[in-house]
């Protein structure tokens, strides 16, 4: 690993108020990005508007649903299906108000460890910086590998209806696809940020659009196929080889908190949007409530036009949901949403691979990762960090190995929220204890609700990271087992070895690379005498 003392060469000062073609939005942003420790490496090209479409970009809720679907039809049916999301997106929420106040204080790229750091007290600032940036990469790396895995599988799915089910590709095409997806996803990533920022658009109106047209076809041309109302909303049927109801309905959370990660890119593109201490916040905030209203609305519908659970749970095609369009919309109609939802996925991934590159990065700026010289490099073509986007992306794709058990895409979603919602409740736990009288608000803050709220998310958070160790079935094997531990557990002794045997020794957390004195950890303290925006 390279130490801190490296740091140096990527130390420089630069007077932002000299720069006479930066507007004085973005100048007010670079001013308190210094105040914060860094200099600004990238083009702000990010709107208020486009961090919005980025946030909900990455959270994509149609491919959420589709692709999380079998979840609750497997967890309690019709019962789950309409329950287990609004249940779980109450506590998800508190989790998005608590990192936004917390984005809105600190907006820099290196988002949630930073936010640990900062709220940790001085003897544990350095390990709380170390286990949120560790868990935040597992969970990026293993998302971008289960967003596109479900997009593969999404291809697979599309293939069978197409040929009426004479074309079945195996687990072995199947990982041929995932690796097409990664190594193209790495050129288009690469691209530079006003590009990036632009194609955000779009993917908003796309989710936009798919979400509504799959609840609008479910609900209106499911005829004979529709459910009543009584069994729609409460049927359950557990399907999931647990005997116990309770604990098979839980199960069905796993959907929702897979569908509604990846909410953080917002801070971490914070260093490439205008107004970031106020656009970060909401594009958080905007982005959860608009996929948890969304996807509500979705599973209503899918409950809906469940004819038969049994009867789809037996479909031979890779996503159960697949089956239950087909039935509904016929062929032609079902390949024309599903091709929609498949290029929004595709695109959804390359989001993710953004973001997770942003955050290799940060956390390479502050020398936590092995070659961190290498992937802390912004090209200067594009302005964007290249080195960390392919890193992130070879990283994703040897992940994408468990595509040959069959409970690949559970391993994969499972570890993906293991890892981020760990890192999201770490600066959200120093906040609500070491913390308490620490933060400097932003424009929005929880003001009094700060600490109920946050520890609500902390306990939630805690209970789901225990269930989603568990398989699904009660009796697993070899090729259904919940391989998520194995991923979070490989991470973990690396990165605990790691700092029991080194890291401690020389880490500090993040490093600042200007030369700039001050205490502040927090918004800019011209502000803290305005009236509070939006916050209480």
């Amino acid at each position: 690993m390279v130490k801190p003392k490296d740091a140096g060469n990527v130390t420089q000062s630069i007077s932002v108020n000299s720069q006479d073609d930066v507007s004085p939005v973005h100048r007010e942003d670079n001013m308190l990005l210094r105040k914060l420790g860094y200099k600004s490496e990238f083009k702000r090209e990010f709107s208020l508007l486009e961090t919005i479409s980025f946030s909900m970009s990455i959270l994509a809720v149609s491919c959420g649903i589709t692709t999380g679907y079998s979840y609750p039809l497997l967890s309690g049916g019709h019962f789950a299906m309409v329950w287990a999301w609004p249940i779980a997106c109450i506590f998800v929420m508190c989790v998005a108000a608590s990192m936004a106040e917390l984005a809105s204080s600190m907006p820099t790229s290196a988002g949630l460890y930073y936010f640990s750091a900062k709220m940790a007290s001085k003897e544990q600032s350095a390990l709380a910086s170390w286990i949120t940036g560790w868990s935040n990469i597992t969970g990026q790396v293993t998302l971008i590998c289960s967003i596109n895995f479900s997009c593969a599988e999404l291809i697979t799915t599309a293939i069978a209806i197409g040929t009426d089910g004479s074309v079945a590709l195996g687990s072995g095409a199947t990982f041929g696809i995932l690796m097409a997806i990664h190594v193209t996803q790495m050129f288009f990533c690469s691209a530079g940020t006003r590009i990036i920022a632009r194609m955000t658009i779009f993917i908003m109106l796309l989710i936009i659009t798919t979400s509504i047209g799959a609840i609008i076809s479910l609900l209106v041309c499911a005829g004979n196929q529709r459910v009543s109302s009584a069994d729609a909303w409460t049927k359950f049927e557990n399907n999931t080889g647990w005997s116990n109801n309770a604990w098979a309905f839980i199960l069905a959370f796993t959907s929702p908190m897979w569908s509604l990660t990846g909410y953080d890119s917002a801070a971490h593109i914070a260093e490439e949007t205008a107004g970031a201490a106020r656009a970060a916040p909401i594009a958080i905030l905007v982005g959860v409530a608009g996929t948890e209203i969304l996807g509500w609305l979705y599973y209503i519908a899918a409950s809906y036009a469940t004819h038969s659970v049994p009867e789809i749970l037996q479909s031979e095609l890779a996503l159960p949901i697949g089956q239950v369009f087909l039935n509904v919309l016929g062929k032609k109609g079902t390949l024309a949403l599903w091709c929609c939802i498949t290029v929004l996925q595709y695109l959804c991934g390359c989001s993710q691979a953004i973001d997770a590159s942003r955050v290799v990065f940060a956390f390479s700026r502050d020398n936590a990762l092995p070659g961190s010289r290498w992937w802390k490099r912004i090209n200067r073509t594009t302005q964007t960090p290249v080195n960390a986007v392919w890193f992130a992306m070879v990283l994703s794709a040897i992940c994408g190995t468990l595509v040959f058990s069959t409970a690949a895409f559970n391993s994969l979603a499972s570890a993906s929220v293991i890892g981020l919602y760990i890192s999201y409740v770490t600066p959200i736990y120093c906040r609500v204890t070491w913390g308490r009288d620490k933060l400097q608000p932003g424009p929005f803050n929880l003001g009094r609700w700060s600490f109920p709220i946050g520890w609500i998310g902390i306990i939630w958070v805690t209970f789901m990271v225990v269930m989603l160790l568990f398989p699904y079935t009660q009796t697993a094997d070899v090729q259904t087992m919940n391989y998520s531990i194995v991923i979070v557990m490989a991470v973990f002794i690396f990165a605990g070895g790691s700092w029991i045997f080194s890291a401690r020794h020389w880490f500090t957390g993040p490093i600042p690379n200007i030369d700039v004195q001050s205490d502040s950890s927090s918004y800019s303290e011209k502000h803290n005498t305005e009236k509070n925006s939006f916050g209480t």
